[in-house]
């Protein structure tokens, strides 16, 4: 478990981390040493009872879990495909984009009776996805650019976290459905929950008001 009197936040490395540090900082905490581009791992903000671990996303779900840290901040597609236990409390809006199905322009992705085979980053969230509409898939998992799937023929259609939708387009793709939405989450781990509530309670105080600036 993590020191007492600390609350320990696990931050996504990247854009999340970037934009978690914004927040911090319009929540009243000195992240400077962060933004000097120091390659430490682990920070303590000065002046206050908070420390910051950067991670990966997936890392920052499992050192909340186990109780390392009890905060983290993390999109909310790792949750979904990751799954885990522990409480999600704030969505901070930021990092906001949508999983969607895509395949070829043009194509009538539902029509017909074959079993249909789609390509993912994401196989747990693809897998629930069609489950939820009782169609019987094969996934194949792509770690690479997953739009060359469709183009390439190894897949009908695919799943993937979609901005802007500009990829997709250049490549001749569009999008079928969205699957869900997705921005950061604050997530706190269960014991910490218990033990530390009233400093958690208070952190998450200060964040919805850092967000309510914007």
């Amino acid at each position: 478990m993590t020191p007492e009197n600390t609350i320990r936040i696990a931050l996504t490395k990247g854009r999340l981390e970037k934009k978690t540090l914004t927040l911090l900082e319009k929540s009243g905490y000195d992240v400077s040493e962060l933004r000097a581009g120091s390659r430490k791992l682990i920070f303590t903000l000065p002046d206050s009872n908070v420390e910051l671990v950067l991670a990966k996303a997936a890392d920052v779900i499992t050192y909340v879990e186990h109780g390392v840290c009890d905060m983290g901040v993390v999109g909310k597609d790792t949750i979904m495909e990751k799954g885990g236990s522990f409480y999600e409390t704030l969505d901070l809006g930021f990092g906001a984009c949508r999983f969607c199905l895509c395949g070829k322009a043009g194509d009538h992705f539902y029509e017909g009776y074959h079993t249909r085979t789609i390509a993912s980053k994401y196989p747990e969230v693809t897998r629930k996805f069609f489950a939820e509409k009782n169609m019987d898939v094969d996934i194949i998992k792509i770690e690479g650019s997953v739009e060359l799937a469709p183009l390439l023929g190894l897949a009908d259609a695919i799943v993937d976290i979609v901005e802007t939708g500009t990829t997709l387009k250049e490549n001749g793709l569009e999008v079928f459905e969205t699957v869900a939405p997705i921005s950061a989450r604050v997530i706190v781990n269960l014991a910490s929950m218990k033990m530390k509530k009233q400093k958690i309670q208070e952190l998450t105080g200060q964040l919805e008001a850092g967000l309510s600036e914007d």
